[in-house]
């Protein structure tokens, strides 16, 4: 790409991507977008260079904007236009495989922030505080709810507690937070905390406290509490979750400018989790369908494993996953990291403990010693990685 000075630019529809770094100067430069009729997509500015050129590669924008160097502003040959009302194209799956950029609209963006502001009864005395990354949807969903029904916003350019608890004191009433920032600032103070990203370890909450599920295709969290938010809709189809939401988003932006349609029939997306939903349209979460370990012919579910395993007194964090096994198709192993100043757990009592809770074909059968879990930066284990 080359350099160029955004006053020459095109006045047409464009997809422009905004490293998500700097706080108020990145809302900035999505306002101006959205103000010109362009579409934003969010770069994380931690990817290294061969990372980011693979999403820019992917996405084809037709300009490169970085909010804290207004002079690096760089524009791309030939890039693809946007269609008339997309909002936003989100890189997402690049740790795993080629990047893709789901691209939600406006109309998707308002859907879900109304859903989400008439579920917590969002009011005029409100302010949102923004202090998850930008380039994912648990930060970003923050500034976009703001923005698109004018509620009060508050951004910081990283997570850092004593800001966050400033940021409260302040009158910062709503924040989204995963389960390790929450464990370092508490609840205590904010009228709602939305809690999402990795699965949260602690079993009891405070009642100003929030569990959700969702994901970028939706936009963010569509299930509150486990209760699908207003207009929403949950299924199952075999072992999956599929969900029908005027918020969804219209596909994956292919580097031609074309959009895959999601996976699904007649409007409903399959989302790839696995999980269920009671009589009481109460939703439970299992986890990815591509994450669950097939031993012995039952299906084993990680996160069950895990929310077990966490309990013993000698784990500080704990993974699990399927390793190949010639007797039993795959075999359930853990990788623990232990509590400060405690003994490295074994198998037997992971196992016995495992086993006094869940069926005995969910033990772990072997057990690896870890100083640290591979993980996103919103905090979700990479189980690939481990």
């Amino acid at each position: 790409m080359s350099r160029a000075d955004p006053r020459t630019l095109a006045a047409v529809a464009r997809l422009v991507a905004v490293v998500a770094q700097g706080g108020t100067a990145f809302v900035d430069a999505l306002r101006a977008a959205w103000d010109a009729g362009d579409a934003v997509a969010p770069i994380d500015p931690r990817l290294p260079a061969p990372a980011r050129a693979a999403v820019l590669d992917a996405l084809r924008p037709a300009v490169v904007l970085d909010p804290l160097d207004p002079g690096r502003t760089m524009t791309g040959a030939a890039a693809p236009d946007v269609d008339d009302g997309d909002a936003l194209v989100i890189p997402t799956s690049g740790t795993t495989g080629p990047p893709k950029g789901v691209v939600l609209t406006h109309a998707a963006l308002a859907a879900q922030a109304a859903a989400v502001h008439r579920h917590l009864g969002v009011g005029a005395g409100d302010r949102w505080l923004a202090c998850l990354p930008l380039a994912h949807v648990g930060g970003l969903g923050v500034v976009v709810r703001a923005l698109v029904d004018g509620v009060d916003l508050e951004v910081h350019d990283r997570f850092d507690a004593a800001a966050v608890a400033d940021a409260r004191d302040r009158g910062a009433s709503l924040v989204s937070l995963v389960p390790t920032a929450l464990d370092r600032v508490g609840a205590a103070g904010f009228r709602w905390v939305v809690l999402g990203g990795s699965a949260d370890p602690v079993a009891d909450r405070p009642a100003n406290v929030v569990r959700t599920w969702g994901m970028t295709e939706t936009g963010g969290g569509v299930v509150y509490g486990g209760r699908p938010l207003p207009g929403v809709e949950v299924t199952v189809v075999g072992d999956e979750l599929h969900l029908r939401t005027p918020g969804v988003a219209r596909g994956y932006r292919r580097s031609d400018g074309g959009v895959d349609r999601l996976p699904g029939r007649d409007g409903w997306y399959a989302t790839g989790d696995a999980g269920s939903v009671a009589a009481d349209g109460t939703v439970t979460v299992h986890g990815r369908l591509d994450d669950v370990i097939v031993t012995g012919g039952e299906k084993v579910w990680p996160d069950a494993v895990e929310a077990v395993l966490r309990r013993d007194p000698a784990v500080a964090e704990v993974a699990v996953a399927g390793r190949p096994d010639a007797e039993w198709g795959e075999r359930v192993e853990a990788w623990v990291v232990p509590a400060p100043g405690a003994a490295a757990p074994g198998l037997d009592a992971l196992r016995d403990r495992v086993r006094a809770e869940l069926p005995a074909w969910c033990a772990p059968r072997a057990v690896q010693v870890v100083d640290a879990l591979p993980r996103t930066p919103l905090g979700k284990v990479r189980r690939r990685d481990l």
